[in-house]
């Protein structure tokens, strides 16, 4: 049977003790991680040669000797950073990323911990256990932290791999991986929609449904702005800098929300009630490049859009196809397929064509020949 990963986000709502615990132990991995990067860069400097992550893993009773405060916190966690960095290591010899930069304590408040499994005297134990009737979850160090989220679930269906504890703007959360079976259902191709991704609509469908941009004009943009401006204000180090900083993460983490809250009821509308979707290959990069659009498609998650449409369709066994980005889905007639090149220019939104004369807006013309052309490639994989 196939399985997935999983992750199931908890607000979490420790003591003043745990949260002690929870603000030295992102500490304490923030500075494994600085350490250990500080010595990769001088021993390649000196010797053109780094330690790996397993050989600076046995450093670190030595390290804890020195630094008292380390054995207080949870030794996986430290482990795991070590991991990371490697991690960050891969990713930029493999051209992913950018070479690992030092941590700092207002970005990245975060630790991960995995779930460690054990038997003694025939009876089970695992260092992360989630208990959903009693809305409490088990960590290591932190023991029983009450949690709220997910009130119509009772447990989960697979095994837990790791949870990821995370501060933002003095809030905390845990992420909790689980690694669960997929249940596939049956595929039957009974309809289809084509998609067209906007930036006064974010999302058009062949079906003539157009959902509205409501993240251009949102009131908490303006809230950031001001707060940014204040922020600026505030001399380093002050107390209202830090209240003002506060407050500017609430913001942003508002904005967060409502942008992933418009994606899933979107997504979910779409998934659901289609088992083919189409949609274009966009060069997101590319559109960015352009001056006269590149401001308004800050506003639109479009990369976002089509990974969340990715695993969706994966998770329920839907078709996702992607069509050429070549393809001039808004130049076309969707009616007689005559090729319309006046409409490049992108402020026609509404166009007649010439050799049938039916009348075309612009968007809906697209996401209605998106879908012929995902049918065409539909019908010519069978």
């Amino acid at each position: 049977m196939q399985k997935i990963l999983k992750g199931y986000v908890l607000r979490l709502y420790p003591t003043d003790k745990q949260k002690e615990l929870i603000n030295k132990t992102i500490g304490c991995t923030r500075f494994i991680y600085n350490h250990f990067l500080d010595e990769k860069i001088k021993d390649y400097k000196t010797s053109s040669k780094s330690k790996s992550c397993y050989d600076q893993i046995k450093e670190l009773p030595a390290l804890c000797k020195e630094y008292s405060w380390l054995s207080e916190v949870d030794s996986c966690s430290l482990r795991t950073s070590l991991f990371n960095l490697e991690d960050a290591y891969k990713r930029f010899f493999n051209k992913q990323n950018e070479f690992p930069r030092f941590k700092n304590k207002d970005i990245g408040n975060s630790y991960k911990t995995n779930n460690i499994k054990s038997t003694y005297k025939d009876k089970n134990y695992e260092s992360i256990k989630v208990d959903f009737q009693n809305k409490i979850i088990t960590l290591p160090k932190l023991k029983e932290v009450r949690f709220r989220g997910y009130r119509n679930k009772t447990n989960f269906i697979g095994n837990i791999k790791s949870a990821v504890i995370r501060r933002v703007a003095n809030k905390y959360y845990v992420s909790v991986l689980v690694e669960e079976p997929l249940i596939l259902p049956e595929f039957v191709p009974r309809s289809i929609v084509g998609l067209d991704l906007g930036i006064k609509d974010i999302i058009i469908t062949s079906y003539n449904y157009k959902c509205e941009n409501s993240l251009s004009s949102l009131e908490v943009k303006k809230r950031i702005k001001g707060l940014q401006r204040w922020l600026a204000r505030c001399k380093s180090g002050s107390k209202n800098r830090y209240k003002v900083k506060l407050k500017l993460q609430r913001a942003y983490m508002k904005l967060k929300n409502i942008r992933k809250h418009l994606i899933h009821n979107v997504t979910n509308k779409i998934v659901k009630e289609n088992n083919i979707i189409v949609m274009e290959d966009l060069n997101i990069k590319g559109m960015y490049q352009l001056h006269s659009i590149a401001k308004s498609l800050s506003n639109i998650p479009l990369a976002e859009i089509k990974r969340v449409l990715e695993y969706k369709c994966k998770w329920q066994n839907k078709r996702l196809l992607i069509i050429n980005r070549f393809y001039p889905s808004s130049q076309v007639c969707s009616v007689c397929e005559y090729q319309n090149k006046e409409v490049k220019d992108l402020s026609i939104r509404s166009w007649e064509c010439p050799k049938c004369g039916a009348l075309q807006d612009r968007d809906i013309n697209a996401s209605v020949n998106i879908m012929f052309e995902g049918l065409k490639m539909y019908v010519n994989s069978l």
